[in-house]
């Protein structure tokens, strides 16, 4: 069976940055120190009015084109992971496909998952590789939060970032730098835990939707805005998710100190440091990055990935393991022997 490697990683944010500063001016009730403290960030960037998750996408591709890693002509199938397309339909991969130039025989698909979305996109990926499907695989994850929250709702405005992350996966002949096992896990009991309740099919907009009300805590939404209940998202996280990284330890027949750097989705520093801690995972084999950009959705592992190599916290040969879980609810994980990816030490 083939395997397959993480042959590079690039991504983009977009121009504009919501800092701490700002957000305490319009939350005066909410300090500088309290906003960083709670969530680990000081900045995230936001689109643009105009600016839709295909354009993060695009921009991001662009990098990864003009790193040398591959050119358009040579995918054999575009992956979008995104929850904000441009439009219910087409899909926006296939519009992507023609603005970056890749070839029509080529396949394209969008996968709706949030946090958990880049872990599966590797999956699906990988499976792509192994059945001679393709050899070349853009996964694209792509996010525009920020035009579901309302900006009155400091709950999740503190918290979410825009960013697009562009992830090559090649045929690796060699065996070296694979990816590995993945499990996998779903519970559609949480799923109104974090949601855009208005906007779909199931409950289209109207007049009345656009109405926005204050919660206890002072938050404004309406139900076209984002609603995340955190702290069901929080009790969730710290029960699945050490159950998930057992479950693959055992499946690969792995011992936590085995693992030489872990990359968990990033959802905000109160919930990775709880994490970390209740699975004995000591500080210097744990990457966060986060502080500079939010949290970007399914963005968050390949962003973190990058910055890891760049600052040479990953390097090549090492075991590093992979974990995404948020909205959904929905999580996975993976091992992945790191190939080095040529990004110079900081």
């Amino acid at each position: 069976m083939k395997n397959v490697a993480i042959a590079a990683i690039e991504y983009h944010l977009p121009e504009s940055v919501l800092t701490n500063q700002d957000l305490a001016t319009e939350f005066p009730e909410w300090s500088i120190d309290k906003i960083q403290g709670k969530t680990g960030i000081t900045g995230r960037h936001i689109s643009g009015p105009e600016e839709c998750a295909s354009d993060l996408a695009f921009a991001a591709a662009q990098k990864l084109f003009a790193s040398g890693a591959c050119g358009p002509q040579e995918v054999d199938y575009l992956l979008l992971c995104t929850q904000s397309p441009d439009y219910f339909l087409p899909t926006t991969a296939c519009i992507l496909q023609d603005r970056l130039g890749i070839r029509t025989r080529a396949g394209a698909l969008d996968f709706n998952l949030g946090c958990s979305g880049f872990v599966y996109g590797l999956g699906l990926a990988q499976g792509l590789i192994q059945t001679d499907q393709a050899s070349k695989v853009l996964l694209i994850t792509a996010e525009t939060y920020s035009k579901f929250i309302h900006p009155k709702d400091r709950s999740v405005r503190t918290l979410f970032g825009d960013a697009a992350a562009a992830t090559l996966l090649t045929a690796d002949d060699d065996g070296a730098h694979r990816t590995a096992a993945y499990v996998y896990g779903t519970d559609g009991k949480g799923a109104a835990n974090l949601m855009v309740p208005c906007g779909g099919l199931r409950r289209p907009v109207s007049a009345t939707t656009l109405e926005a009300v204050s919660d206890e805590s002072g938050n404004w939404r309406s139900p076209e805005n984002l609603y995340m209940n955190g702290a069901e998202i929080f009790n969730f996280t710290l029960r699945a998710i050490p159950e998930c990284v057992a479950s693959l330890l055992a499946h690969t027949d792995k011992k936590l100190e085995e693992i030489d750097l872990f990359v968990f989705h990033q959802a905000n520093q109160y919930m990775l440091e709880h994490l970390r801690k209740k699975l004995k995972i000591p500080s210097d084999k744990f990457f966060v990055y986060l502080e500079s950009c939010g949290n970007t959705v399914s963005s968050t592992i390949p962003i973190a990935l990058k910055q890891a190599a760049v600052e040479g916290r990953l390097k090549s040969g090492q075991l590093v393991m992979l974990v995404g879980f948020g909205v959904g609810y929905s999580w996975g994980a993976t091992l992945v022997d790191w190939p080095f990816l040529g990004y110079p030490a900081a």
